[in-house]
């Protein structure tokens, strides 16, 4: 049977053919379904989505956290290395009293190696953070292995001494002699106070 839109009467759809009202129901059946996925369960699987991200990432978290917690003893243990490590450099950083008997620890080495000191000249300080840095400009005269010696000999001091910009050149004149310049550094700590100017002084 063959059935045109212009004979289904509007007002009593009560009386239309099963096959007409079944595509009617279908249709608002659809469109409720759109309309509810529209307007609430497309936020609500955004949400989902959300959620579950959010769930992995404090998974990660969590297994980090975990592995750290797992891990905290050797951690402290290393921390507990690192502190008597640093209190042992520490307590090799002379204090105000000692730095000039460091110097004379570091000529002695020099004329304990044979060589003739013809400048043995300590700079400014240069404060840091919780220690100051003491550049001492040395020139000395003597031969090559007794600059071996010397750098060995400072190398072996108690306490801190670096050596820079080492310059070793040849004596006119005399064939076996040479001439080193060079910086050396000690360091000491400063005290509380000096921390405190020091400090004070960069804010």
């Amino acid at each position: 049977m063959n059935l045109a839109l212009e004979d289904l009467d509007l007002t009593n759809i009560a009386r239309w053919p099963a096959a007409a009202r079944a595509v009617i129901i279908l249709f608002m059946m659809s469109s409720i379904i759109f309309l509810g996925y529209w307007f609430h369960t497309k936020d609500q699987l955004l949400e989902l989505d959300k959620t579950e991200q959010q769930e992995t990432d404090l998974k990660v978290i969590f297994e980090k956290k975990a592995q750290q917690a797992t891990n905290l003893e050797v951690y402290e243990q290393q921390l507990e290395d690192m502190r008597e490590s640093f209190g042992a450099m520490l307590r090799q950083l002379p204090n105000k009293t000692e730095v000039a008997e460091l110097l004379v620890d570091i000529s002695q080495t020099g004329l304990a190696s044979g060589l003739e000191f013809e400048l043995f000249k300590p700079q400014d300080e240069n404060p840091k953070e919780f220690y100051a840095e003491l550049p001492i400009s040395i020139r000395v005269i003597g031969e090559y292995h007794e600059f071996g010696n010397f750098v060995s000999g400072v190398a072996a001091l108690p306490r801190i001494v670096t050596l820079h910009d080492i310059h070793i050149t040849r004596l006119d004149g005399k064939k076996a002699l040479l001439a080193m310049d060079l910086t050396a550094k000690t360091y000491r700590y400063l005290e509380e106070d000096e921390i405190e100017e020091l400090n004070e002084a960069e804010q």
